[in-house]
């Protein structure tokens, strides 16, 4: 039996939502985006099977119905909801980084007999938008499943048969869980990237050539403060509590760190970046929230040509990649090439590729 997803904002997220789905050959995709361009371009990606010309008209006829809005509109769309001749079982959810907000809202659906399991796919990209969509974006990422409690567990499964065909690793938290752990890997981690390149701008009146040297460690520390800034700030902000409460613990690890860096003990110097390594070491691989990056390091020789060698190469083998940059390259000194890819398949192919052909050194960072 035919079953109707309607997803809800074309962009990144939920075009690559409507893509992965376009693969179960029993799911008829229906769109709905405020740009007409948006659906335009969708239709001619073939993204999608139908557009609908308002959110009430694609709504009345989905038996799921998926939001990649941002976490404000979702949650103005949410209480539109009620007003509308809704399917009996009707399956509400989203694919925002933060939880609780709409969960809350939630609990109000469910007073109309809605069911909503809220959704957040950890995974992204440098680029926006609905040309940026992609049918594997999700492939081995976490996607996190938060439902209000056992009542909608038969939702909850019905969901993860659905998002099956994203490939992607479905788990069910909480809500207070999942923004608790976002917070500490996601959010937080972008305020202190965005603190360091405040950082080198402090010190950049005194010391110009410090943004010169800003390569290797500080750019990859720092990548994501890239990120757009008027979502990030809407993040910090539904997540407020949680996000203060991390910056309060480093505040705390900062003042553990000086004291250790002032003892002068080169011990304990020692012992604290190597407990780092350890459990950074450890960490399993997978696609991270919001920005997915699957890099190559390459040492190279720096002499004409080098680079199109490089590439060259990749594309005789139908290799993708999805940009590139030098760090420290310059006479009689090994550079390094930096290639991204859209997936971890390629890197391994490239990383393989590479080693055999051009015989460079490769690494993963």
């Amino acid at each position: 039996m035919t079953k109707t997803v309607l997803v809800v904002g074309l962009g990144l997220i939920g075009g690559s939502v409507a893509l992965a789905l376009q693969k179960a050959p029993h799911f008829h995709i229906i769109g709905y985006d405020r740009d007409e361009e948006t659906i335009r371009i969708a239709k001619q990606l073939q993204m999608i099977d139908e557009a609908a010309a308002t959110l009430q008209q694609g709504a009345e006829k989905a038996d799921v119905i998926i939001f990649g809005t941002p976490v404000s509109v979702t949650v103005e769309h949410l209480r539109q909801l009620p007003m509308w001749q809704l399917k009996q079982h009707v399956i509400v959810s989203d694919t925002g980084s933060t939880k609780q907000a709409v969960m809350n809202e939630a609990r109000t659906l469910r007073e109309h007999g809605i069911t909503f399991v809220g959704g957040h796919p950890m995974a992204g990209s440098h680029k926006s938008g609905v040309t940026a969509a992609r049918p594997h974006l999700f492939e081995n990422a976490y996607y996190v499943l938060t439902a209000l409690d056992e009542q909608d567990e038969w939702a909850a499964r019905e969901l993860k048969s659905i998002l099956r065909y994203t490939h992607s690793k479905i788990v069910e938290v909480t809500a207070e869980e999942h923004d608790h752990m976002t917070a500490v890997v996601s959010h937080f981690p972008h305020i202190i990237s965005a603190s360091l390149v405040h950082q080198l701008q402090a010190e950049d009146e005194a010391y110009p050539m410090a943004k010169l040297l800003a390569a290797g460690g500080f750019r990859d520390v720092t990548r994501i403060a890239s990120s757009n800034p008027a979502l990030w700030r809407d993040i910090t902000l539904q997540n407020l509590p949680k996000v203060l409460e991390q910056l309060t613990k480093w505040q705390q690890e900062m003042e553990r760190v000086k004291n250790i860096l002032a003892s002068g003990e080169s011990e304990a110097i020692e012992n604290y970046f190597g407990d780092a390594k350890k459990l950074r070491d450890s960490l399993p691989f997978s696609a991270g929230a919001l920005f997915t990056s699957f890099e190559l390091h390459v040492d190279i020789p720096d002499y004409p040509g080098v680079i199109s060698l490089v590439t060259g190469y990749l594309a005789e083998e139908s290799i993708s990649i999805t940009n590139l940059r030098i760090v420290e390259a310059r006479d009689d000194v090994y550079g390094i090439l930096v290639i991204s890819f859209q997936n971890e398949e390629d890197r391994q192919r490239a990383q393989a590729c590479i080693e055999r052909r051009a015989k460079f050194e490769t690494h993963i960072a």
